[in-house]
């Protein structure tokens, strides 16, 4: 009995911090479950009905018009906000959503859709000509299909886009047969070509049960 609990305890101990709190926190209910793909449903279908749009002016005029925006009013829902209760100086809308999901133990590698896509380096955001602005746009999965072609929605120049990248093959723009692996996402510099959607991938987060408020 006191070796079972010597070896238990020994294999906690080898858990890192966030390994050991997944394991401690309970599996969600069939109502949690039910809720996660409600909001992911809906919020494929509103981001799809959007694309063409030249504003989300045109849409709602409670959220920015741009990236973060369209995230947010894709799953406007009262009791969610992908924001935290507070953001950190100097930290843009699509950092402050990702620091939560991270928070929250939301990130994913393999995406679904409804979940969140956040990309790096997409724009000079404090203009000083270097590489250096960190999280800088995100967009809402829409498909996913099984050669890893991912399919998003986001606000970016010109309105309401559908892009393309590819989980594994996030530099090449077109396969053999022709067909879109990844669409441009940042533009071309004096001294650096245009980047691809898959290039800048930052990263997945599900938005779930686990961004609801408690009353």
């Amino acid at each position: 009995m006191h070796r079972a609990f010597s070896l238990c305890a020994l294999l906690m101990g080898l858990l890192s911090a966030p390994q050991a709190e997944a394991a401690r926190r309970p599996a969600p209910s069939r109502s949690a479950r039910a809720t996660s793909l409600s909001l992911a449903n809906r919020a494929v279908v509103r981001a799809s009905l959007w694309v063409g749009l030249s504003s989300l002016r045109r849409v709602s005029r409670s959220v920015n018009d741009d990236c973060s925006g369209l995230a947010n009013l894709a799953y406007k829902k009262r009791g969610l906000s992908l924001l935290p209760e507070r953001t950190l100086p100097g930290e843009g809308g699509v950092a402050a959503i990702y620091r939560k999901a991270r928070t929250l133990g939301a990130l994913r590698e393999q995406p679904r859709p409804g979940d969140l896509v956040f990309f790096r380096e997409t724009y000079d955001r404090n203009r000083d000509g270097r590489r250096n602005d960190g999280l800088t746009h995100i967009g809402v999965v829409e498909r996913v299909e099984p050669d890893g072609t991912v399919t998003f929605v986001h606000r970016a120049g010109g309105g309401v886009k559908r892009s393309k990248l590819h989980l594994t093959q996030p530099s090449l723009r077109r396969d053999a047969r022709g067909r879109v692996l990844n669409d441009y996402l940042r533009r071309p510099e004096k001294t650096t070509r245009p980047r691809l959607a898959g290039e800048l991938l930052a990263g997945f987060a599900t938005v779930d049960h686990r961004w609801l408020t408690v009353p």
